[in-house]
């Protein structure tokens, strides 16, 4: 059972009903998070009934907002494996490097996640209609969530996006329109649809839902582990949803008596032709500035400005991690690593992982012996036609 208690704002702290439709706070405009009563939760979300649940996101619904069971949309989500790559390792040089590969979830991406929760609480508050901007993977989510129970929606995704993920949108009922410019364009569209049509968005932290389903990653990785942190998350990073949530997580897990005050450090990867978070860590920076001119071949790294921006860069410094950029080349090099020493055919988004894990042991912030888990965040499928 939820023991969902209310939402707080990440930046001002204002608190607001969770039994209402929610967005972004009204008082400052920055996302809110989701609490809970976690003394309450920790009675019965233990070491011990988790090892008798079935696997898969819903596990931890004492810690997710959904109510009534019967709005708990599922189509599989969540459990994917968490594998250690003895070849892989060993080409990297590191051989305690985990992957975890959320390729296996339904739409073939972590989306899946944060859009199975989002949309859940959105159907339970009585949303009737959604929208979402999108560079792909969230847009197939959202579409296949929605449809699942039978809610219009509504995706707005540049025009450059790589076809298979328009088609996967239509395919699942959604209405897409094309957009020529960025992400955040998109976002401007979706905005005016929700003012003329009373849609409700599903924009990344702009609700505050999307988040509580990616932190399942940082529950699920840690328990697959035995209950012991790694020393690092690099983790491919647009709007950062995953990072932050995977970060709340660890504060939960710690309240609810799951894990210690043990913290992995966490790397934060972009490209270097959209790299915002990284040049904002390195300026010593709170907020991120827009990155002008964004292009790469990772449409998911193709996030010019993030609304939760300082919400990462706290994640970052407060885990003593760092972020770094690096090139489609090498993305596209780590994708063809992965795929011949383990069997996962990754999008360039979570090959960065491997091309940032390279570059950071080659300057000694790793070391040989440390434990590293890389997220493999998307299915390369979708991305076939750059390897033709």
């Amino acid at each position: 059972m939820a023991m969902l208690t209310h939402l707080e704002c990440s930046a001002c702290g204002a608190t607001y009903d969770p039994e209402r439709l929610h967005t972004v706070c009204p008082a400052c405009g920055k996302p809110l998070l989701a609490r809970y009563d976690l003394a309450g939760a920790a009675r019965t979300l233990t070491r011990a009934s988790l090892a008798q649940r079935p696997p898969g996101l819903w596990r931890y619904s004492e810690v997710l907002p959904v109510r009534n069971p019967d709005y708990a949309i599922s189509l599989g989500e969540g459990g994917t494996p968490l594998r250690h790559t003895h070849r892989l390792g060993e080409a990297l040089g590191m051989p305690n490097t985990y992957v975890k590969d959320e390729t296996l979830n339904p739409t073939g991406s972590f989306k899946a996640r944060g859009l199975c929760v989002a949309v859940s609480r959105a159907w339970e508050l009585g949303a009737r209609e959604l929208a979402i901007p999108s560079a792909g993977n969230a847009a197939g989510a959202m579409s296949a969530y929605a449809a699942a129970v039978g809610l219009p929606a509504h995706v707005f995704m540049p025009d450059d996006t790589p076809a298979p993920f328009s088609v996967e949108c239509r395919t699942l009922g959604a209405n897409v329109t094309l957009i020529d410019g960025l992400i955040t364009d998109c976002g401007a569209r979706v905005r005016q649809g929700v003012e003329a049509h009373g849609w409700f968005a599903v924009s990344t932290l702009k609700e505050p839902y999307r988040l509580e389903g990616k932190k399942t990653m940082g529950y699920e990785f840690v328990e697959q582990l035995g209950w012991r942190m790694p020393d690092v998350i690099i983790y491919p990073t647009g709007g950062g949803t995953g990072l932050v949530g995977m970060w709340k997580a660890f504060a939960e897990m710690e309240a609810l008596g799951l894990i210690g005050s043990e913290r992995p450090r966490m790397v934060s990867v972009q490209s270097e032709g959209c790299a915002p978070i990284v040049r904002a860590f390195q300026e010593g920076s709170e907020h991120a500035a827009m990155w002008q001119g964004a292009a790469t071949v990772a449409s998911g790294l193709r996030v010019p400005a993030a609304i939760g921006d300082f919400l990462i860069l706290q994640a970052l410094r407060q885990s003593g991690g760092t972020a770094i950029a690096v090139s489609d080349a090498e993305m596209m090099h780590y994708a063809d690593l992965l795929g011949a020493t383990t069997g996962v055919f990754s999008s360039p988004e979570g090959a960065a992982c491997l091309a940032a894990q390279k570059h950071l042991l080659a300057e000694g912030w790793l070391q040989p012996e440390e434990l590293v888990v890389d997220f493999i965040t998307g299915s390369g499928l979708k991305y076939a036609h750059l390897w033709q």
